[in-house]
């Protein structure tokens, strides 16, 4: 529901310097920037109001003032003064950091990366044992080029033409947009927009658009254009779409960061179990097969049985079974 401890901190950590820089700002405004419901906004409000330095009395945590529907920071807690970090917590602000810094209009991103290099040069002399910063098998960043452009069209209020790359489907498509927000969302970034060739409002990953190009034209996405809720999260599935049980080896845990998932639990000796749902029975094949044995689907049956077979007809072809 948008509040695990993963899912709110990247947005507990832009809260605070977002309404030290906007005062009296209305609640509404500041639940539709950070994409999420009025009443998730003020359950992170009242987490914050419980932050500040340990040891000390209420006067040093975070005050925020409500005067109807608006808000504002009075006291910050010493988030101006230098941090005393574990290396669990520099690992947890350095993620978090470096999300914001990837998503633009978001926040002030040369003031985030400033953050960032800060928290990670100092985690590099501290050098904590044991503490491991690993992104690789996470999507790249979105490019300069592309997240510059995306955010001058929101900003100027212009249309775009995309690349997109839709991984439920494994495809690449090319569509005019009418943009309406930027957002972020579980630590990523979104543009969300009118899609003229789907002819309804669409979520757009900013590290899935391969290309962005303003056009010479407004945006004008029509009447029934609606922003959406995304306090229950970003990824909403059809009642009726089918879903995989899949094992994943520690190699292969990234499918659990890039796609969304309903289910996620932790296995011994590092592996994990995911439920994904998918629309494409021919993607999720090529997806378990592509991860060369450091994922395989637990259930339906069905469908390990295809994966199976598959498999199995590869190595045949491929002259790495004997016949027997």
């Amino acid at each position: 529901m948008g509040n695990s401890t993963i899912e709110r901190l990247p947005r507990l950590l832009a809260l605070v310097p977002y309404l030290v820089s906007r005062p009296g700002v209305a609640v509404s405004e500041v639940a539709a920037d950070f994409g999420v419901g009025e009443q998730q906004l003020r359950r992170d409000l009242e987490l914050l109001w419980m932050c500040g330095l340990p040891g000390y009395g209420p006067g040093d945590l975070i005050d925020l003032s409500f005067s109807g529907d608006t808000v504002t920071v009075v006291y910050d807690a010493g988030m101006r003064k230098p941090l005393r970090l574990t290396g669990q917590e520099a690992t947890s602000l350095q993620v978090a950091l470096r999300a914001l810094s990837e998503t633009p209009g978001i926040a002030d991103t040369d003031a985030v990366r400033r953050a960032l290099a800060k928290v990670e040069n100092a985690a590099g002399r501290a050098n904590p044992s044991g503490v491991v910063v690993g992104l690789n098998d996470s999507p790249g960043p979105v490019s300069a080029d592309t997240g510059g452009t995306v955010e001058w069209a929101v900003k100027h209020r212009r249309a775009l033409r995309i690349r997109y790359y839709t991984a439920s489907r494994d495809e690449i498509t090319e569509r005019t947009v009418d943009p309406m927000r930027l957002v972020l969302l579980e630590g990523r970034g979104y543009l969300e927009a009118w899609c003229r060739r789907s002819r309804g409002v669409r979520l757009f990953r900013l590290d899935r658009v391969d290309e962005a190009e303003s056009l010479d034209e407004y945006a004008r996405p029509p009447a029934e254009a609606r922003s959406t809720d995304f306090s229950a999260g970003p990824f909403r599935p059809l009642p009726d779409q089918p879903s995989a049980e899949l094992e994943l080896q520690p190699e292969a845990r990234w499918v659990a960061e890039y796609y969304p998932v309903d289910e996620r639990a932790d296995l011994p000796d590092g592996r994990t179990r995911v439920v994904l749902r998918y629309s494409d029975r021919a993607w999720i094949v090529r997806l378990v097969l592509g991860l060369g044995g450091r994922g395989r689907v637990t259930a339906p049956e069905d469908l390990a049985t295809e994966v199976r077979q598959r498999a199995y007809a590869a190595l045949e072809r491929s002259g790495h079974l004997l016949s027997t």
